[in-house]
């Protein structure tokens, strides 16, 4: 076994900071000890320095900060190319920009190379594991399997399901999105650290036959993931009033079909009311919270106070390309500022919890990723406070924890990122990308 020693400044958590104010365990000089892709200990380096073993390579990083790797829990790998397109809402959004785009990943060499970049793009910005929604095509699913599992990142994917109200060139249909589905879970689910999620689109591009499609593959394999998007837009909850008036609400059509449950994540979650947070609540369905995302195409303010109360898990995610930015740090900046419009104020401390163990324990992943407990797997991000000049003379002055991630997370991006290992194995370092 090879041991490796990282030294530095470290933040994990066990619970949930609005909940235990000593939730977030931080140790000014600390260390994480790595054999064989996993931790095997991490704390004080005082306590720990006699476990590190002879010949074990330490790495001396006090003047960083590592944390788990972060977790970016909806975003969009097709529509890398088209981030930042403009429009003035989210169905003309779609039509103009994001279908077209996607008609290209029938093409298996525009999916590989788009892949290989996307996965890098998430590394160099601290992301070690990702919730993605491919496109129709089966390719785009291997394709993205393939680059995530050629740097071993833990990944979450599906192929996209769209049998009405898409163009022709992007539909599938009850039975080939069903077939092509339960094919890409055979091959890829839990094949090394790749999981699969079934991924409707969203309730208005698909029949009430491929919605019971996935009831059916949902009920045959309840330990994949599910994933979609809810409430985005209140144009969008129109429409599937009108495509489902039997049903309650936009959140009861998924809920009608067994698709609410543990590891199902609904992306924005925007106009919802109180009975669907209960239900969330209830069933363990997950809300992933998009805030550039919702402020770029005017979706609206995700209210954390409601959320609260609920209990509903909530993670946070860049949902690109509606989303600006592929950095975790850029989406906690503008989720504090959401907060803050509903009045409800969102601490550093926890928007680090969010994307890191909150997302895990969100996503029935506590035992493997989020933290830096032993024998988790070792998916770590090393942050510079010294990134840039302004970020240097900030973090300088910071006089509490919750200043120095503050900092962070206002002022940073993927500059802050120094290194990125996934498996205990460095993926992304920000000197040499830079040469």
């Amino acid at each position: 076994m090879t041991q490796s020693a990282y030294r530095a400044k470290l933040l994990t958590f066990t619970g949930d900071p609005a909940q235990s104010p000593d939730a977030a365990v931080f140790h000014e000089d600390g260390v994480v000890i790595v054999e064989d892709g996993r931790v095997t200990a991490s704390g004080d380096w005082s306590a720990l320095r006699a476990s590190v073993a002879d010949g074990a390579t330490v790495h001396d990083l006090r003047d960083k900060l590592i944390v788990p790797g972060f977790i970016d829990t909806h975003i969009h790998y097709p529509q890398t190319d088209m981030i930042a397109s403009p429009a003035p809402g989210l169905l003309p959004w779609l039509e103009t920009y994001t279908f077209p785009t996607e008609r290209g990943f029938a093409d298996e060499g525009v999916a590989g190379d788009t892949a290989r970049f996307f996965v890098d793009e998430l590394l160099a910005c601290g992301t070690t594991t990702a919730l993605v929604y491919c496109t129709v095509h089966k390719q785009s699913a291997d394709a993205l399997f393939t680059a995530s599992a050629a740097k071993n990142m833990r990944m979450i994917a599906g192929k996209v399901l769209m049998d009405r109200h898409c163009p022709e060139f992007l539909r599938d249909t009850p039975q080939s999105g069903y077939d092509d589905s339960a094919e890409l879970i055979s091959r890829w689910h839990s094949n090394g650290r790749q999981m699969y999620a079934l991924t409707p689109r969203f309730a208005p591009t698909s029949t009430e036959a491929q919605l019971e499609a996935c009831e059916a593959l949902a009920k045959a394999h309840g330990d994949i993931f599910i994933q979609s998007h809810v409430a985005e837009n209140l144009d969008e909850v129109k429409w599937v009033k009108e495509l489902f008036p039997r049903q309650r609400s936009y959140l009861d059509v998924y809920d009608r079909y067994g698709l609410l449950r543990r590891r199902a994540v609904y992306g924005h979650c925007i106009w919802l009311d109180d009975e669907d947070r209960q239900r969330m609540a209830q069933t363990g369905t997950v809300a992933a919270h998009c805030p550039t995302s919702n402020l770029f195409l005017g979706s609206g303010l995700f209210d954390f106070d409601k959320a609260q109360a609920s209990q509903m898990p909530v993670t946070l995610a860049t949902d690109v390309g509606g989303g600006t930015s592929f950095s975790m740090l850029q989406t906690m900046n503008e989720a504090h500022k959401v907060a803050r419009m509903g009045g409800h104020h969102l601490t550093a401390t926890r928007m680090f919890w969010l994307a890191t163990a909150g997302a895990a324990a969100a996503l029935d992943l506590a035992d493997k990723i989020g933290t830096l407990a032993p024998q988790s797997e070792a998916d770590f991000v090393v942050l510079d406070p010294k990134a840039t000049p302004l970020l240097a003379r900030r973090t300088a002055r910071a006089e509490s924890l919750e200043e120095l991630l503050f900092a962070l997370a206002l002022l940073g991006d993927d500059r802050a990122v120094f290194e990125t290992y996934a498996a205990g194995a460095r993926v992304h370092s920000r000197d040499e990308a830079k040469r």
